[in-house]
C-alpha cells in the first residue's frame, strides 16, 4: 500500500494506517529535530508531540506537499512554540528575582511604607493589584489570575511592567544597585 492510501485511511480514523505512517516517518522526524535542537531528548519529545498534533490535524493535510514536509512544518512550529515558552518562562523567572531584589533593596534602605505607598499610588489599579498580591502576599501568577479573572500571562506582564515603573519611581536602579 502506498503512502496516499495510508493517509486517506488515517483521515478516516484508521489506527493501523496512523501506525504505518508513524513508523515510516518517525525516524526521519527525530533526525531532523536532533539537528534543530541539538538535544536528543528534546528531539524525541518534540517528535512525539508532532505526531500527536498530526493525529489531531490529519484532516487538514491536503496532499499539496509531501507528507514528510507537512510533518516538518508541524515539528518546526512546535519547536518555535517551545522556544517562545522557554523565553517567556526565563523572563518571568528574571522578573521574580527582580521583585525579590526590589523588596530586599527597600528593606535594606529602611524604606518607609509611605515611600512605597506613594510609588504604588502612581500605578493604575490593574497594575498595582497584581504587584501587591504577588510581592506582598506571595500568591502565584495562576492564583492571581484566578482571583482577578484575567489570564496568567496578563498578570505576569502587569507585574513586570509595574515593577519596572516602581524601580524607576523609587530610583533604585540609579543608586548603583
Amino acid at each position: 500500500m502506498d503512502e496516499r492510501k495510508w493517509i486517506k485511511l488515517a483521515k478516516k480514523g484508521n489506527h493501523e494506517a496512523f501506525a504505518l505512517l508513524f513508523r515510516e516517518h518517525y525516524p526521519f522526524l527525530v533526525k531532523y529535530l536532533i539537528k534543530v535542537t541539538m538535544n536528543r531528548d528534546q528531539a524525541e519529545d518534540l517528535a512525539q508531540d508532532t505526531m500527536a498534533k498530526c493525529v489531531e490535524k490529519i484532516h487538514q493535510y491536503n496532499g499539496k506537499s509531501k507528507f514528510s514536509s507537512w510533518l516538518i512544518s508541524i515539528a518546526t512550529n512546535r519547536y518555535i512554540d517551545l522556544q517562545r515558552k522557554n523565553k517567556r518562562e526565563e523572563t518571568w523567572q528574571k522578573e521574580e528575582m527582580n521583585g525579590r531584589k526590589l523588596k530586599w533593596e527597600m528593606e535594606s534602605r529602611n524604606e518607609e511604607w509611605n515611600d512605597v505607598l506613594a510609588a504604588l499610588s502612581t500605578l493604575s489599579e490593574d497594575i498595582r493589584l497584581p504587584i501587591i498580591l504577588k510581592h506582598y502576599y506571595g500568591y502565584s501568577y495562576d492564583e492571581i489570575a484566578h482571583m482577578t479573572e484575567i489570564p496568567a500571562g496578563t498578570v505576569k506582564s502587569r507585574v513586570h511592567h509595574g515593577i519596572t515603573r516602581l524601580r524607576k519611581e523609587l530610583k533604585i536602579d540609579e543608586q548603583g544597585s
